[in-house]
């Protein structure tokens, strides 16, 4: 349940991500440019997420590596699409 709530987290932060960047920006490039940025900014929360998980949750580091694959690549994937649909 947790990881699915992080990752729903990490599609809200994309939303918000894409909706400044629209904002801010206007052009297509912009929402574009705003969809790569999410990507290192996530990767740091991922990353974070792991952390506590080791740190706080008492899992090693090998059982919380396939978690951050997962928590990381799905929004960012999606992140990956929307930057290829708009720059189109």
């Amino acid at each position: 349940m947790h990881m699915a709530m992080v990752i729903g987290g990490g599609v809200v932060l994309l939303g918000l991500f894409l909706l400044f960047g629209k904002l801010w920006g206007g052009a297509e490039p912009a929402v574009a440019t705003a969809a790569k940025l999410f990507v290192p900014a996530w990767l740091a929360i991922a990353l974070v997420n792991m952390w506590v998980g080791v740190t706080r949750a008492g899992y090693s580091v090998r059982e919380e590596l396939p978690i951050l694959a997962v928590v990381f690549s799905v929004p960012t994937a999606l992140a990956l699409l929307v930057a290829w649909r708009v720059a189109r």
